[in-house]
């Protein structure tokens, strides 16, 4: 359980504030008392960026394979030869193919097991679209390349942890994608990350209605009635403890969701609004149902400080220590598992 663990590093688009907040993360020699990073990129590119930051001053370890990392230093694998024209604040399509060849590497050493976990830097979900890269996001791809027939995308935070069960799509498509049996299989896969993840025993879920007001006996949709309320009965009688609908506005201005251990809602602002307004900085977007642990910093590319040293790495740092933690949860899970009679000591010992 002492082995350093090695976090591969994407660095989503060039032209965005990726670079910028892992230069500033990795910068803290801190870093390097807890993991291994590998980043994917190009030293060109990271190059490029650090002459935009002061006081930032790191260099990168060029590596070919996540097996020659060094301890103690930030690793460079470079995913590209050729000069990249990087501009700032700018959506180009350079900018998507250089992410999605960061991001390809990542995943193949992911897969492989050659790296522990992966934090990707924030793409712009447009201009990475092409032949290879045809989804809506991160979240998506990394479930096809871990072969995962469902995921759940998880916003998680100290105080606040919040699921959706449709993730990008239309707002004019969420009634029509939510059925009982997917809201139950998201509640199966949150209530099976919290109690994995984040080692909470008995987790208590609170379901957010559809509709403004959530219920009122049908009188705004019926989606409650007929969709959520049967998930939520079936759940029950699954063993996992979800409640509600509650009308999401309420919800969160009452502070009700300090009563719960997560929060499931229908889409992707019900949920991420909230989430964000209330741990922006801190918040992490963790891909749950993997073989494999994902996570990202909650926000996006902010193109528009992208270059002027104002962009915060709290929410990146934050993603790195998570998913640090995760990691280290489940491997001690398999090992408590595997092994009944270090149970039995522990649970000696705390009596």
């Amino acid at each position: 359980m002492s082995e350093k663990l090695k976090i591969g590093i994407s660095i989503g688009d060039v032209n965005g504030i990726g670079m910028e907040v892992i230069i500033k993360t990795l910068a803290d020699q801190k870093i390097f008392d807890y993991c291994t990073p590998i980043v994917y990129g190009q030293t060109k590119v990271a190059s490029f960026h650090r002459r935009t930051l002061e006081g930032h001053e790191l260099n990168f370890n060029v590596i070919n394979s996540p097996s020659q990392a060094q301890h103690k230093k930030a690793n460079m694998i470079n995913c590209w030869e050729e000069d990249v024209k990087i501009d700032l604040g700018t959506v180009t399509p350079d900018g998507g193919k250089y992410a999605f060849l960061s991001l390809q590497r990542a995943a193949d050493d992911l897969v492989r097991g050659d790296i522990d976990a992966l934090i990707t830097a924030p793409i712009n979900k447009d201009n990475i679209q092409s032949e290879e890269f045809k989804f809506p996001g991160h979240t998506e791809y990394l479930q096809e390349r871990a072969g995962a027939s469902d995921v759940l995308m998880f916003l998680v935070s100290d105080d606040l942890k919040v699921g959706v069960v449709t993730g990008h799509i239309p707002l004019n498509k969420v009634a029509a994608s939510i059925s009982t049996e997917k809201i139950l299989a998201k509640l199966k896969l949150m209530s099976e990350s919290l109690k994995q993840d984040f080692w909470i025993q008995r987790p208590k879920i609170a379901v957010l209605g559809l509709n403004p007001h959530a219920v009122d006996n049908g009188l705004i949709g019926d989606e409650e009635e007929k969709v959520i309320i049967p998930a939520i009965n079936e759940a029950r009688a699954n063993d996992i403890l979800a409640f509600g609908p509650y009308p999401a506005d309420g919800f969160f201005a009452n502070g009700s969701y300090k009563k719960f251990d997560a929060v499931l809602a229908m889409y992707h602002d019900q949920g991420l609004i909230p989430f964000k307004q209330m741990a922006f900085d801190s918040g992490v977007n963790f891909t749950a149902g993997l073989n494999f642990v994902r996570t990202s910093p909650d926000h996006g590319t902010a193109y528009d400080i992208a270059g002027k040293n104002e962009a915060s790495a709290d929410s990146f740092r934050e993603a790195l220590f998570t998913a640090i933690h995760i990691v280290r949860r489940r491997r001690e899970m398999e090992v408590l598992t595997e092994n009944p009679l270090v149970i039995s000591k522990l649970s000696r010992d705390r009596d």
